[in-house]
């Protein structure tokens, strides 16, 4: 079978269909009905950092932003920063903002480290 080569958006497309998957199992398992407080601020703290894979979820979505940021500092026009700062600034959002905020939600449910 012979087809067009898959375009670099295909490859993104792709891959945003698997992490929208995995991302409905972990909000299926947040909407279980037997998840308890010292569960669910694991499933948060997992969220911002993963023991397994340092980063978690939060910090890879902001490096990935910055990624994007970076390369549009390259090839805006006039190099004037329309397309790169709001890029930066929504990567600091996600670190700074969001991931901060399932930090203090996950303490508020279960002050503890995990164990």
């Amino acid at each position: 079978m012979t087809g067009r080569p898959r375009t670099r958006l295909d490859r993104v497309r792709g891959s945003l269909g698997i992490a929208q998957l995995a991302l409905q199992q972990i909000e299926d398992d947040l909407s279980a009905d037997d998840v308890d407080a010292r569960e669910l601020a694991a499933i948060l703290r997992e969220l911002q950092e993963d023991i397994d894979h340092p980063g978690g979820l939060l910090p890879a979505l902001a490096q990935l932003v910055t990624t994007a940021a970076r390369r549009a500092e390259q090839i805006e026009p006039d190099r004037d920063g329309d397309a790169s700062c709001p890029l930066h600034e929504a990567a600091a959002l996600i670190t700074d903002n969001a991931g901060q905020r399932l930090i203090w939600a996950a303490r508020a449910l279960h002050p503890q480290a995990d164990s």
